[in-house]
């Protein structure tokens, strides 16, 4: 028990005069961290926003060829329609 409770002791104090550097972060050091965190995030809006722009150019070109198909097998169909009556 005598031993147990050196051994605790002794940890404790090599603890209490150990500092510990991961807690210790200097003010430029956060700066610093901040300005890359906002760095990255603007590079992903940045690749987000892109992305978004590709796929609405992407559907809007396909809406337009829909568009453009549907309209021009109505013309041919009417077209065939007035034909047929004119025959």
């Amino acid at each position: 028990m005598k031993k147990l409770w050196i051994s605790s002791a002794l940890a404790l104090l090599i603890g209490a005069i150990t500092p510990v550097p991961t807690l210790a972060q200097t003010a430029k050091q956060d700066t610093e961290n901040a300005g890359h965190e906002s760095k990255e995030a603007a590079k992903d809006a940045g690749r987000a926003t892109k992305r978004t722009a590709q796929n609405t150019g992407h559907k809007v070109k396909r809406g337009t060829k829909k568009a453009a198909n549907k309209t021009a097998d109505k013309t041919e169909r009417e077209s065939e329609k007035v034909k047929e009556k004119t025959r």
